[in-house]
């Protein structure tokens, strides 16, 4: 019997920047070829337009946590709180940083999220695809970004003892700056050497809105929705910030959100 199902999504409540249609979307319990959807994690760094492609999300059957040996099997289903309560609770070291990543492990994955130096594919194993089980060594990744275009239903942690509470503090600490209103989290990847962040306050957009989207006056990397804020004040944010860079820095702000 076929466990996937449609279900309907309201984009604009599912998204963290609460912007997007409502969709049909395939809740994908099983593993197999979805060559004609895009695989979507819990919508926090997505900004989905109305001519979007058809989606799909994972079900409760990825939503999961294995331990053997030391390995750590985590469905990709399952969300960054859920596995950092895991290791809290089983003393295993190293994931203390997705205290400040929300989302679910498929999309942390593919985009080897993570805080400054520290990151999802520190501490990878392996992955499983449609094709099995895949090493890391296998695998082209980099900061904050990975060059996987299958879907994850699975990711091998390699595991070491020693949950640590202090660094656990230290992480709640480094993103105490972050808005407390919608958004889709770091808006630009970080260029080398410098901080997208600080390039956007340079150019004066800290603070900046258009209609009800604009660059948080807490943190300038941040594209906030104010209330009813639209994709295309969003785009016309991220396409301001991308020119004034450029003319006054001469560096192309690569997006760490996805755009849809």
């Amino acid at each position: 019997m076929n466990k996937n199902f449609f279900k309907e999504i309201d984009f604009s409540k599912y998204t963290s920047i609460k912007i997007g249609p409502v969709c049909e979307v395939l809740v994908i319990n099983e593993i197999g070829e979805y060559d004609d959807y895009q695989i979507l994690g819990r919508g926090n760094n997505i900004l989905i337009s109305n001519n979007n492609p058809k989606f799909a999300i994972l079900g409760e059957e990825f939503n999961y946590i294995k331990q053997e040996n030391d390995l750590l099997y985590v469905g990709c289903a399952t969300t960054s709180g859920k596995l950092l309560t895991y290791t809290r609770n089983n003393d295993i070291a190293h994931l203390e940083f997705l205290a400040k990543l929300p989302g679910n492990m498929g999309g942390l994955t593919k985009m080897n999220a993570g805080l400054k130096s520290w990151e999802i594919f520190n501490h990878v194993h392996s992955i499983k695809t449609k094709d099995g089980y895949v090493s890391v060594k296998d695998i082209d990744f980099s900061y904050r970004h990975t060059k996987i275009d299958t879907i994850i239903y699975e990711v091998v942690f390699n595991i070491q003892k020693g949950f640590d509470k202090e660094e656990l503090k230290k992480f709640n600490k480094m993103r105490d700056n972050q808005p407390h209103m919608p958004s889709a989290g770091s808006c630009f990847i970080n260029p080398e050497g410098d901080f997208a962040g600080r390039l956007i306050q340079e150019v004066e957009l800290k603070g900046f809105k258009i209609g009800n989207m604009g660059f948080s006056n807490e943190h300038a990397n941040f594209l906030v929705n104010y209330g009813e804020g639209t994709f295309e004040e969003a785009m016309e944010m991220i396409n301001l910030a991308k020119q004034k860079v450029k003319e006054k820095f001469n560096i192309d702000l690569k997006l760490e959100i996805l755009v849809y």
